[in-house]
């Protein structure tokens, strides 16, 4: 199995961006313990992350015929993105959104996930581990080790 990892704005600044709501763990230790677990599970995983909707949207039409599931944060395009909820719609491939903090619990505007009308399965405020979850989801579901 083939798993594709996208991150929106600011999910690189993570242990310097607000460390009360996300924690003190770094972007890159975060991407190390994905590609642990992937290992562990016998997957083939990459990490994409972007300040930019358009690579977003790259990313996702990119990921057609290549890979089997899709973990995604929009991070702040969440809230925004029509375009990234037409992209995956487009693909069709199996995909689970992840945010590390639960919107539901914050401002009124989080509340609202453009990406949560395609995604089959949403993980809020599981921490860093919402994205192991989001992979065993897939894996379990789709096929894998």
């Amino acid at each position: 199995m083939n798993i594709l990892i996208i991150n929106g704005p600011n999910i690189n600044l993570l242990g310097l961006r607000e460390p009360q709501l996300y924690g003190n763990t770094s972007y890159p230790a975060l991407l190390e313990r994905i590609k642990a677990h992937a290992n562990h599970r016998g997957v083939t995983v990459t990490c994409q992350q972007s300040n930019h909707e358009g690579d977003l949207v790259d990313y996702i039409q990119a990921a057609y015929g290549v890979y089997d599931g899709i973990v995604i944060n929009p991070a702040a395009y969440t809230h925004t993105s029509v375009a990234l909820l037409d992209a995956l719609k487009a693909v069709g491939i199996p995909t689970v959104e992840v945010h590390i903090t639960n919107p539901l619990e914050r401002e009124d505007f989080r509340h609202i996930s453009y990406v949560g009308y395609y995604a089959e399965k949403t993980i809020r405020g599981h921490g860093l581990d919402g994205y192991i979850e989001a992979m065993d989801y897939l894996i379990e579901r789709y096929g894998g080790c």
